[in-house]
């Protein structure tokens, strides 16, 4: 992993505040995989550009060993994070790799791929999240494209605080990620907060942004965040960036992005902008015409 030296910190002058919290719901999918839906579809234009976040995670192999066999995408893209585990990926347009611990995988759809992830273990812990990031109309039948990133990979910097960051996406305290998108421009940040420690980061104030906490309790402006919450950040013309306290020992994503401000179609594995575009998905998808 790239550790950059402490960087200063980031001025924020009127923090976010904690709009609502969420509790994501418990389901499964691919071959029976349990999963915990934080950012459901009804959070879409709320969330824009975000779609989906699923966070999984178990030691019990019943829970994952099946994966996610074969199955279409088109129209997005997804940001696999794996703290814990081993997965391969494998797609229809002739990309494969291995996703294992604190490694990204980041794929674009594009007009269409059909894909399986399947883990690459019989036991031990498997955790993780999956982050679906919509593409601008102009941009959903470009050519798929994907990339694995492991660990080392990964730009990763720690603050005077002692906050150990990761910059999976976009910039923080100097500090550029793996990947960038003009359209979207995602900040995706993994954040260990040791006890009594204290995160900025600036937030243009027009882009939608939240925050999931996976170990112990952070507080933003006031408001305690326990883990398995999702909190979404108020929007406010005046406000310029969050802050993020801990008292205990804390890990949490923060994740932020210009929203796109375009409709919303989508059934199942295919979003677009129309239904008439999800008809044409399905109906390439039938004919072998998807990737």
């Amino acid at each position: 992993m790239t550790t950059n030296p402490a960087q200063p910190t980031e001025q924020v002058k009127q923090a976010r505040t904690v709009e609502q919290q969420v509790i994501g719901n418990p389901t499964s999918d691919g071959a029976g995989v349990k999963l915990t839906r934080v950012l459901t579809q009804q959070l879409q234009h709320r969330l824009d550009p975000f779609l989906m976040l699923d966070a999984f995670g178990s030691d019990n192999p019943d829970d994952y060993i099946a994966g996610f066999p074969d199955h279409p995408h088109r129209g997005f893209e997804t940001v696999t994070y794996m703290i814990a585990g081993r997965m391969l990926h494998r797609d229809s347009a002739g990309h494969q790799g291995l996703l294992e611990n604190g490694g990204v995988q980041w794929m674009t759809a594009g007009r269409g791929v059909i894909h399986s992830e399947i883990p690459q273990q019989e036991e031990g812990v498997m955790e993780g999240f999956q982050l679906w990031l919509n593409l601008p109309g102009r941009d959903k039948m470009c050519a798929p494209w994907y990339r694995d990133f492991t660990s080392a990979d990964l730009p990763r910097f720690v603050t005077d605080a002692g906050v150990d960051v990761t910059v999976i996406a976009g910039s923080s305290h100097g500090v550029h990620g793996a990947v960038t998108r003009d359209a979207t421009a995602p900040l995706y940040l993994d954040l260990h907060l040791p006890a009594g420690s204290r995160f900025t980061q600036a937030l243009p104030a027009d882009h939608n942004a939240f925050v999931y906490v996976y170990r112990g309790e952070v507080s933003i402006a006031g408001t305690a965040v326990p883990a398995r919450r999702m909190a979404i950040l108020a929007n406010a013309a005046q406000a310029d960036g969050v802050v993020i306290e801990s008292a205990q020992a804390a890990r949490a994503l923060l994740i932020a992005g210009r929203p796109l401000h375009e409709p919303i179609a989508q059934y199942g594995p295919f979003v677009m902008n129309t239904k008439e575009e999800i008809y044409q998905a399905l109906n390439d998808h039938r004919e072998g015409r998807l990737a």
